[in-house]
């Protein structure tokens, strides 16, 4: 871990007291009709929500086949095939979104996937191909990124029933080889950090309960995920104990392995935050759903969002940042995870998959991005809008307050947060097709706002200053807004 990191008692010691109340005692129901406006008050003058540690996003850096399919032995990768410039460029632009100082905070890195080079055991990961550690460890260093968040999507394939990467479970849970696949999984850390890569966050398996043999995986039922984690979790913790432990990443403690975990003190023991995949899913489920009231406490919080159907649209662009802003408004999330950095042009799913594309050294269809030169890289405008201006607006450590609202809506959302130097910060939302949307909002300080507009095609757009403390905001169609106290 850097000197940034907190440390995973600060996080846990920091979480909201819960969802509820997240919302101001003037909330009310969806409403049924189509509202046009809303008055909001923000509560600078109330407790803290929660601290929003920042955000994450996953990095290809290795090949897989187009649609998912297949783990190709040719390098197709971020940020191998990008020139020397387009990487820097990467860094700046994307990674730390234009700031000076930090933009994402976390890398999801996938062991066994785009990580998944061997050691002559074939129990312990390494780089696949020359420089591809080196590579990664200068991305974080450049781009600012606090650490790794490593979850495998299979062990090395030594431990595993199938002998591949591919598909099977784990060849054994016999004690003692859950005690050495739990070493190993240490090593692969103690690996990843020696090298320069550090690490915030660990995960046993991404999306245990599927079975999947296109692309790398390993599945678990609740019995044989509860043996593994009650054999590595506690060795990940005492060789490095900042490291937040994650479970179960697909249904956090609501499934069948989150309920096992709960119900064994020793595993829950170990569970720093639940991680869930609510894929492309529509922003409305957060404000309704039920994410934390069987978490003990523990953060939860979506380390993968992205939309299935390989398209993105207009509307999408909104509801993906509504997504970010419900998972932290009514689940006090601390973070959330977009899936994909950059992914080639050369891959069927690119479109919902990534805030940007690059081309490979290898591709010469050019009737997809006709302007895009080899080993360089553009943006996905309706993902990346989507996420910017958290990237940009909202700094690590920013710390959520609470609006008290005339009525909830689904389709025009808001938040408000201070940044760690106390800068006032509210982002608002309008996520109709059709019709513009007017929010009064009570900023309760005399002081000046200045507006950023994003959107499907719009990013960054100065909308000028207006002076508290009653703002009155009319947000066009398919828009985002972030309001910044300056100076």
């Amino acid at each position: 871990m850097t000197s940034h990191s907190p440390s995973r008692r600060t996080l846990l010691g920091g979480i909201a007291a819960g969802a509820a109340a997240a919302i101001g005692p003037f909330s009310g129901a969806s409403t049924a009709h189509a509202a046009t406006s809303g008055s909001y008050v923000i509560r600078y003058d109330k407790a803290r929500q929660q601290t929003i540690l920042g955000l994450g996003f996953e990095i290809q850096s290795d090949s897989i086949g187009s649609d998912n399919n297949g783990l190709p032995d040719t390098v197709t990768a971020v940020p191998y095939d990008l020139t020397e410039s387009e990487r820097t460029r990467f860094y700046q632009q994307m990674l730390k979104g234009g700031r000076s100082d930090r933009g994402f905070r976390y890398c999801r890195l996938a062991m066994g996937l785009y990580y998944r080079g061997l050691d002559p055991t074939r129990k312990l990961m390494r780089g696949r191909y020359p420089g591809q550690t080196e590579l990664l460890a200068d991305m974080i260093s450049q781009a600012g990124i606090e650490g790794t968040s490593v979850e495998y999507w299979s062990p090395a394939p030594g431990w595993k029933s199938t002998d591949s990467f591919l598909g099977g479970r784990l060849a054994s849970f016999a004690a003692a080889d859950l005690d050495a696949l739990g070493d190993a999984m240490v090593a692969d850390l103690d690996h990843l950090t020696a090298n320069g890569i550090p690490v915030s966050m660990w995960g046993l398996q991404n999306e245990p309960r599927h079975d999947i043999s296109r692309y790398s995986h390993c599945q678990y039922n609740a019995t044989e995920y509860l043996a593994a984690f009650k054999a590595v979790a506690p060795k990940i913790r005492a060789k490095h104990p900042d490291v937040m432990i994650t479970a179960d990443s697909i249904d956090g403690w609501s499934g069948a392995i989150g309920q096992a975990l709960g119900k064994d003190a020793q595993a829950l023991s170990h569970v720093d935050a639940w991680t869930y995949h609510r894929i492309g899913t529509d922003s409305n489920e957060q404000m309704t759903g039920n994410f934390v009231s069987g978490a003990a406490g523990k953060p939860v919080f979506n380390n993968e969002f992205e939309y299935l159907d390989n398209t993105t649209s207009d509307w999408r662009c909104i509801n993906t940042a509504q997504s970010i802003m419900n998972w932290m408004v009514f689940q006090d999330a601390p973070t959330w995870f977009w899936l994909h950095a950059l992914k080639p042009v050369t891959n069927a799913e690119a479109a919902g998959y990534s805030l940007g594309y690059w081309r490979p050294p290898s591709d010469n269809d050019f009737s997809r991005f006709p302007d895009l030169k080899p080993g360089h890289w553009t943006w996905n405008p309706q993902n990346w809008n989507a996420v910017a201006g958290f990237v940009k607006y909202m700094p690590w450590d920013s710390v959520r307050y609470m609006v008290d609202e005339s009525a909830r809506l689904t389709g025009q959302r808001i938040m408000a947060w201070k940044t760690p130097s106390g800068k006032p910060v509210f982002a608002i939302t309008n996520r109709s097709k059709t019709d513009s949307f007017t929010y009064t909002v009570d900023t309760q300080t005399a002081a000046r706002f200045e507006g950023h507009r994003y959107g499907p095609s719009t990013n960054d757009q100065a909308l000028g200053s207006k002076t508290g403390p009653q703002l009155s905001i009319t947000v066009p169609p398919l828009s985002i807004e972030f309001w910044v106290r300056t100076p």
